[in-house]
């Protein structure tokens, strides 16, 4: 009998070990999904049940133009297809949440719930919980916001995938064939499911990661409230979605948390304008759509004259479409450096994409219903025809409809942005935003700075008690075709920061090695263009700006030198790796022979020893 027992002790202790669990899940196919939305206190009797769907159903409420980030936008007719974040239940997952829930404070639901489950919002929720606060994370779409499932991660695979194509057109310049003859085929289906399949692993692997650090997952829109009990405080009420019956949960009682400190963080989504008759909006797509589409259009108008435009022409013009750019001015990337604007408005004609200039943007979009070919007619009286699709990437909105941000008394900027000051606070207490819902530097690496910056303060050791991020001097990579990398001040901003008479320009305009071999024209050849910006009578590099090949992967050691507070005479200190395109940013003329001052802490001038740590 005691044999019996003790065989019994030991499966009980097996199966309820969290390895188990994590082995089980890792090896047993999931056949059933369900949604749900559960804090981490046993007797909240505010947590429903969670309802199962299979596979198949889940599928139908998929919807593809809008980014997962975007949820607060998004109404109920337009909610029917969502794709789901939360869907797998496993009852462990209560478990874990408690097992890290240090705080003994039970007057709160949660130390922080975090709004949107986006770069900026996980990242700021795990190091939350890393300190043992009790956390929360509201969504309702695919884990990782835009970034991960319509943005930065399956664009750069895409940009992978036109880099690829421009090799094989170029290389016959270094003796290989079979270009010219069609034997090299490009197959765009392949390539989506490739991608969309990488991007559900990206999306698990968010989710693992969540379990991991015990934080607790609410499934639905939120919204927030005043406290009754102080008017100075506001709660946060999840409407779950009834995807049976494809509403916002009208007969599914909406949850109110009760949070120490929340944190809105729920992203942007990209805007449509109508257009005259509202027939830009119904025949055109976003460039979230983009990622939806199943083969590589004939012929592509992209309308728009930021990165997010550059970007999308690029891809579609370098895997074979015929591409259009329509911009309202006289060229994209207006804001950036003129050096770098001015040097990919040639290459991008010199890889026939054609630029439609001064036009105001769009007017009007006739689709013939008999083939689906479109007409775009431009404000400036232009028009393109027979065009199989058209993507809209002429701006973006902050998502916050649904927050009622106005009723909470949360103050907004411009354009609907959540005003923050430098500890991404807002002007209610305790309340906090971070990332694009911000509108300050919309970029995922930025989100998750301030986000963990944001965790670290409110619940790190004392030395993070002022912790903060700095939004200047963010380097910034555009994927266009050449790419480019950018630092700082533009010229233009330099000059008006700190007067003409104190700065001082560095340019360098050259063909890549790459393209030494090519038989054509110099000036056939794409180039690279470089540009440091130096302010002051040390010289100290305020902007740094390149395009070119390899300008991507480049930026990011010079955006450490920078950050540190480089000098020219720092750059010229460095020793070039050679044979490289950067080696041109430290051997810039005339070099050596600028002002010899340092901005290091340990100056690496006149041949010095190498800095030495500080030791224990």
């Amino acid at each position: 009998m005691s044999t019996v027992v003790l065989i019994m002790v030991a499966i009980i202790n097996i199966v309820s070990s969290p390895s188990f669990y994590q082995t089980l899940r890792r090896n047993v196919p999931r056949f059933t999904y369900s949604f749900f939305a559960h804090a981490s206190n046993d007797s909240n009797p505010r947590i429903s049940q969670p309802k199962k769907l299979s596979r198949s159903q889940l599928h139908k409420y998929q919807r593809h133009d809008y980014s997962s980030a975007a949820y607060a936008s998004l109404t109920v007719r337009k909610l029917q297809r969502i794709r789901p974040a939360f869907v797998i239940y496993d009852e462990r997952l209560d478990n874990t949440t408690r097992a890290s829930s240090t705080s003994n404070d039970a007057e709160y639901d949660f130390d922080l719930l975090v709004i949107g489950a986006g770069s900026g919002g996980i990242a700021s929720a795990r190091r939350a919980a890393s300190y043992g606060a009790k956390v929360g994370v509201v969504e309702m779409g695919r884990l990782g916001g835009t970034c991960v499932n319509v943005g930065c991660v399956p664009k750069k695979i895409m940009y992978n995938a036109a880099t690829i194509s421009e090799t094989l057109h170029e290389m016959h310049h270094y003796g290989f064939s079979g270009y010219e003859t069609g034997s090299i085929t490009f197959d765009w289906g392949y390539i989506k499911r490739s991608r969309d399949a990488y991007i559900e692993r990206l999306n698990g692997i968010y989710e693992r990661n969540l379990v991991g650090s015990g934080v607790a997952r609410l499934f639905g829109k939120a919204s927030l409230v005043v406290n009754e009990r102080d008017p100075n405080t506001v709660d946060v009420i999840v409407s779950q979605i009834d995807y049976h019956n494809s509403t916002l949960g009208k007969d599914m009682e909406p949850q109110r948390y009760h949070a120490k400190h929340i944190l809105l963080a729920t992203g942007g989504y990209p805007t449509i304008p109508a257009g005259s008759d509202g027939s830009v909006a119904r025949y055109s797509i976003s460039s979230d759509g983009f990622f939806e589409l199943d083969t590589l259009p004939q012929k592509a108008v992209v309308v728009g004259g930021g990165y997010i435009a550059v970007e999308l022409a690029g891809i579609l013009g370098a895997l074979g479409s015929e591409t259009s750019l329509v911009v309202r001015k006289e060229k994209a990337l207006r804001q950036f450096d003129e050096l770098l604007s001015s040097a990919l408005d040639e290459e991008m004609e010199q890889n026939g994409i054609t630029i439609y200039r001064n036009t105001m943007g769009v007017k009007q979009i006739i689709s013939d219903e008999s083939n689906g070919l479109k007409t775009v007619i431009l404000n400036n009286g232009q028009s393109i025809e027979d065009v199989n699709v058209v993507i809209m990437a002429a701006g973006r909105s902050p998502s916050v409809e649904s927050l009622n941000l106005e009723g909470a008394g949360v103050r907004q900027k411009k354009g609907g942005y959540i005003e923050v000051n430098e500890y991404s606070e807002t002007n209610i207490q305790n309340v906090y935003a971070v990332g694009d819902v911000c509108g300050n530097v919309e970029l995922t690496p930025m989100a998750i700075a301030a986000g963990r910056r944001l965790a670290d303060r409110l619940f790190g050791p004392p030395a993070f008690q002022n912790a903060k991020v700095s939004y200047e001097d963010v380097p910034t990579v555009v994927f266009s075709h050449p790419p480019i990398g950018t630092i700082g001040l533009t010229e233009e901003q330099a000059i008006k920061k700190y007067g003409k008479e104190n700065i001082k320009i560095y340019r360098s305009v050259f063909s890549n090695l790459y393209y030494g071999t090519w038989q054509v024209d110099a000036n056939e050849k794409p180039k690279t263009a470089m540009k440091l910006v130096c302010a002051g009578k040390d010289e100290l590099v305020v902007g740094l700006h390149v395009i070119g090949l390899g300008a991507d992967e480049m930026l990011q050691g010079f955006g450490v030198a920078i950050k540190m507070g480089a000098t020219k005479a720092d750059f010229d200190a460095t020793v070039a790796i050679h044979p490289t395109a950067a080696e041109e940013f430290v051997t810039m003329f005339p070099w050596g022979l600028g002002s010899q001052q340092s901005g290091a802490r340990v100056s690496p001038l006149n041949g010095a020893a190498a800095p030495e740590p500080l030791l224990k």
